[in-house]
C-alpha cells in the first residue's frame, strides 16, 4: 500500500449553530479542519496509510486536535510541537441566497512561524510514495511558502508522486508576494494538479478567455483548452484536473469535474446537490477521493468518478472532514442516490 504524506495547517473551526449568524446566539460549535488535514482524514477513512505533517503548539487545544486526527487513523507523529497558537477560522454559514462567510484568525500560528529546516523531510518521506500540499499553505506566510516548496522538492527528488490543489485564497496572500509568483514555482514540482477555473486564473495567472468563473457553465471545449494551457506551461504535470461548481444558491450546487492526462480529456458525471448541509471541505474531499482513486483503480476515469462522488457526499456532512466509506462512494458511483434507509 502506498503511504501518503500531506503537509499544511490544521485549524480550530468555530461555527454558528445551524444557520444562525455569528454570535446570534452566545455559543459556537468547535471542531477542527484545514485543507491538507481534510485530505488526510478522507484517505484514512478509505484505508490508506497516511500521515499529516504540520506545526502545532504544545497546549490542550492542539492536543485535542491531534487526538481527533489520530482517531481517524491519521499518523501525526511528525507534527512539530512548537510555536504559540493554533490558527482559528470562524464560519458564518449561508443559506438560500445568503453566502457563507469565513473569517480567518491565523496570523502568528505555529505553522506560520515555522522555518525551512524545521522539518526532517528525509524522515517524514521515508517509505512514502505520495506527497500532497495545497495553495493554502504557501499563502499563509513567506516561510510556509518556502516549506511547501522544500517539501515538494524533496518529495520530487525521492521519486514520490506530488499532488497540489491550487486552492486560491485571496484573503491570505498578504505578505508581499502575489500568488503566481509562488504557485508557479510550486506547480513546476507537481505531477497531479487540482483546481477550479478561478484557481487556474488567480493562482497561476492562466486564463482561458471564454470562461466566466461566476457563470459555472461547463463548456467542455473551453475547459479542455484551459487544461491544455496549464499542461503546456507546466511540462512536468502528468494530469490536470479541474472541478466545476455551479453555485445556484448556498443550498443548491451543480457539481462535476474533468481530467486531462495529456492523451485524453475525461468529464465526470454531473450531480445536482440540493439541501446542502456543509460545503466547506468539499474540494478537499474531492482531492482525497482523487488520490485514492488514482492509487487504487489504475484508471483515470474511475478515479475521477470516485472523487466527484466522494465530494458530492461530503456536502451532506457537517464539519470539514468527509466521514464516508469506500462502499458509500462506490454505491453513489453505481447510481444509488435514493437516500433510502439502509437496514
Amino acid at each position: 500500500m502506498t503511504r501518503v504524506v500531506t503537509f499544511g495547517e490544521v485549524m480550530l473551526r468555530l461555527k454558528a449553530p445551524g444557520l444562525e449568524r455569528l454570535f446570534q446566539a452566545p455559543l459556537l460549535e468547535a471542531t477542527f479542519g484545514g485543507a491538507e488535514a481534510n485530505v488526510a482524514v478522507s484517505l484514512a477513512n478509505y484505508g490508506i496509510d497516511v500521515a499529516f505533517v504540520s506545526a502545532l503548539p504544545a497546549n490542550p487545544v492542539a492536543d485535542a486536535c491531534l487526538r481527533e486526527l489520530r482517531g481517524f487513523g491519521v499518523d501525526t507523529s511528525r507534527v512539530l510541537r512548537a510555536g504559540e497558537r493554533i490558527g482559528i477560522y470562524y464560519l458564518d454559514p449561508g443559506g438560500n441566497q445568503r453566502a457563507s462567510r469565513v473569517t480567518y484568525d491565523r496570523s502568528g500560528s505555529s505553522i506560520a512561524a515555522a522555518r525551512p529546516g524545521d522539518f526532517d523531510w528525509d524522515a517524514i518521506l521515508q517509505g512514502a510514495g505520495w506527497f500532497h500540499v495545497t495553495g493554502v499553505t504557501p499563502a499563509i506566510s513567506a516561510t510556509t511558502a518556502e516549506l511547501a516548496l522544500e517539501g515538494a522538492r524533496r518529495a520530487r527528488e525521492k521519486g514520490l508522486t506530488v499532488s497540489c490543489d491550487y486552492n486560491y485564497r485571496k484573503n491570505l496572500w498578504r505578505y508581499g508576494k502575489k500568488a503566481p509568483e509562488v504557485m508557479r514555482d510550486l506547480v513546476s514540482l507537481v505531477d497531479v494538479g487540482i483546481a477550479n477555473e478561478e484557481d487556474c486564473q488567480k493562482a497561476l495567472g492562466i486564463d482561458e478567455g471564454g470562461l466566466d468563473v461566476q457563470a459555472g457553465e461547463l463548456d467542455t471545449a473551453r475547459y479542455q483548452a484551459l487544461a491544455e494551457r496549464v499542461l503546456e506551461q507546466f511540462p512536468g504535470l502528468k494530469k490536470q484536473v479541474i472541478t466545476l461548481r455551479q453555485s445556484r444558491s448556498a443550498d443548491h450546487n451543480g457539481w462535476g469535474a474533468c481530467l486531462h492526462n495529456r492523451s485524453s480529456f475525461l468529464v465526470s458525471r454531473h450531480y445536482e446537490i440540493t439541501d446542502i448541509v456543509d460545503r466547506v471541505g468539499g474540494g478537499d474531499s474531492f482531492a482525497g477521493g482523487l488520490i485514492y482513486g488514482l492509487l487504487t483503480y489504475g484508471d483515470d476515469g474511475r478515479a475521477l468518478e470516485f472523487a466527484t462522488a466522494a465530494s458530492c457526499l461530503k456536502h451532506s456532512i457537517p464539519g470539514d472532514y468527509n466521514r464516508v466509506s469506500v462502499a458509500e462512494v462506490e454505491g453513489l458511483m453505481k447510481g444509488d442516490a435514493s437516500g433510502r434507509v439502509q437496514r
